[in-house]
């Protein structure tokens, strides 16, 4: 995550939970008047809409407070779905031996991203088990710029 969404995660995740979900994770995108704050939320039982109303309209008035955003934005919060974004480090152990796409902020191991099954998460560091190589492929989180489930049928 940026360090804007970082900022706003640990302003909205005790808000978030106040309500009974979890703040999965934040993208800001686009600037100006076409800027996004995208807000995930999460919960063992699932996402309704009434759960995305209600911390819409409390996020909503924390922000209105706060105002860490200037100029205007839209506001959107939705369920991070099935094939679900991974934002921080310590969502990615639950999801060993699952497959994740990946996309790098620089090349590693001659590749700026890649498909594979996540092997092992050991401190930063990401086992990436990818088709075609030789062994897992060592990625560190900080390295890593989007990644996302891939639900296969």
């Amino acid at each position: 995550m940026s360090a804007r969404s970082e900022e706003l995660y640990d302003m909205l995740a005790p808000v978030v939970a106040s309500l009974g979900v979890e703040l999965w994770g934040i993208e800001v995108q686009g600037s100006g008047r076409n800027m996004v704050l995208r807000i995930y939320i999460d919960s063992d039982q699932g996402i309704t809409v009434d759960d995305c109303a209600k911390v819409s309209r409390q996020v909503s008035s924390e922000l209105d407070v706060e105002d860490p955003i200037p100029g205007e934005y839209r506001l959107e919060v939705s369920s991070p779905g099935w094939d679900r974004p991974l934002f921080r480090l310590d969502q990615y152990p639950r999801y060993v031996g699952q497959k994740l796409k990946l996309r790098f902020t620089m090349q590693v191991a001659g590749k700026r991203g890649c498909v594979g099954t996540l092997r092992s998460v050991d401190g930063d560091t990401l086992l990436i088990d990818v088709p075609g190589e030789d062994g897992p492929i060592s990625v560190s989180f900080q390295s890593v710029r989007k990644a996302h489930l891939v639900i296969e049928d």
